[in-house]
């Protein structure tokens, strides 16, 4: 997409949802050896077992559904229960910032923490808080960082994400007549 990237404390959380495109049906989780790329390219261990690569996919997807729909009980409760999976009681570090004390020291907990921690800090209060969203269309949900000075922003992109959810709407609008017709 062509958004320019999220703050630098907030780029685990946008890297990693954005591990899967399912507009286009990629998954860098979906495969060992995709999976030890992208893990070898954000620092993070690369020997990943498909077990592993299965609940950094499931912890991927909690992240994202709760960016989509924040105050959903539901979505609530997943990250809720994501944290507590793989962290115990947060600490406050020497310089101030939040970590979670690790509830487990497995790679997948490792690796989820860290985006964790950067929701925690950075994405759920202060400036950046609504700022960091999941694209509205449902089989987009893109993480992007709205720069809009409204932060109103729904669409990954507009050019196709935006374009496609504005000619459905007129498809509706006109009952699917999107061809001109002569008398």
């Amino acid at each position: 997409m062509r958004r320019k990237p999220a703050p630098a404390e907030l780029e685990p959380v946008e890297v990693f949802c954005n591990t899967a495109v399912h507009l286009h049906g990629e998954d860098e989780f979906a495969r060992p050896e995709t999976a030890g790329r992208w893990l070898r390219a954000h620092g993070y261990p690369e020997a990943v077992a498909p077990p592993e690569l299965e609940a950094l996919a499931e912890a991927r997807e909690t992240v994202r559904a709760f960016l989509v729909a924040r105050s959903s009980p539901e979505a609530l409760d997943a990250l809720n229960r994501l944290i507590r999976s793989v962290a115990g009681a947060p600490v406050v570090r020497a310089d101030g910032t939040l970590a979670l004390h690790p509830a487990t020291d497995e790679p997948v907990a490792r690796i989820v923490r860290t985006v964790l921690e950067a929701l925690l800090r950075d994405g759920l209060t202060g400036r950046h808080a609504a700022r960091l969203k999941a694209c509205a269309a449902p089989e987009c949900r893109w993480v992007f960082y709205d720069r809009a000075p409204s932060s109103n922003g729904l669409w990954c992109d507009m050019d196709v994400c935006g374009a496609r959810h504005k000619m459905r709407a007129y498809r509706a609008r006109t009952g699917g007549a999107g061809a001109h017709r002569d008398g």
